[in-house]
């Protein structure tokens, strides 16, 4: 048994606003939960959820993940683009040519993403969220292939991806070179113990696969905080 991936958490200055700019272009219901925060609920096969957490420190550098959004044609891809406008992102340049076809964008706190063109043989199964792209190693693509317990389905030239069995967006980690990393990260995953599993095992069973404890020598009830052999940052929550 595997831990599920149960939230993908975005800090955010604003959560509020940032929760509704992701749930209009999503299509996703937000909620309110005492434990969690803001959060969305998928409404496709993605299989987790959004979750936004308060932070007044602003982002300051690019995330080491973001999202790839798919579209089904070039009129699709301009709409799905100028919805996000609407909705209120903008048009960023990190080092993209314009010959490549797709769109990069920012939410209303700066975050990533990028709106695929048609055609994306890689995204050609996936849905509307096509993929979370990671900066990452191929070790740490391993790693989260056996932490969660989802297949490979791809690993060249050491970049790798892997997806739940039972579908939804493929997690990607692009090979090096490596971003710096710079303080907390503003993204990081969250995961559920195995209906029925221990927290503890879990942790250790997660440390045996190569992550660290970050806490280690606390005593908790609630979440554990670790980080994957990259060093990015995740937290195993205690059974619910």
């Amino acid at each position: 048994m595997t831990s599920r991936l149960h939230a993908l958490c975005l800090d955010a200055h604003d959560p509020t606003r940032l929760a509704a700019f992701w749930s209009g272009l999503l299509g996703w219901q937000t909620t309110d939960d005492a434990d969690d925060g803001i959060v969305l609920l998928p409404s496709d096969d993605t299989g987790f959820r959004l979750r936004f957490l308060p932070r007044d420190e602003k982002k300051s550098v690019q995330n080491p993940m973001h999202f790839d959004l798919t579209s089904t044609s070039l009129d699709d891809q301009q709409d799905v683009v100028a919805k996000a406008l609407a909705l209120g992102a903008r048009h960023i340049d990190i080092g993209q040519t314009p010959e490549e076809g797709h769109v990069v964008l920012a939410d209303p706190e700066g975050n990533e993403f990028c709106v695929i063109e048609p055609g994306n043989a890689f995204l050609a199964d996936c849905g509307f969220i096509g993929a979370l792209a990671c900066d990452g190693s191929q070790e740490v693509g391993y790693f989260w292939s056996k932490a969660l317990g989802w297949p490979l389905v791809w690993d060249q030239d050491q970049e790798t991806a892997i997806r739940s069995p039972h579908g939804g967006p493929k997690v990607t980690w692009g090979g090096p070179p490596l971003m710096p990393r710079a303080g907390r990260d503003r993204l990081r995953f969250d995961l559920a113990p195995p209906a029925g599993g221990d927290q503890q095992a879990e942790v250790d069973r997660l440390v045996t696969l190569g992550a660290t404890r970050l806490d280690t020598g606390q005593v908790h009830t609630g979440p554990v905080a670790m980080a994957d052999p990259d060093g990015q940052e995740f937290r195993v929550l205690p059974p619910r």
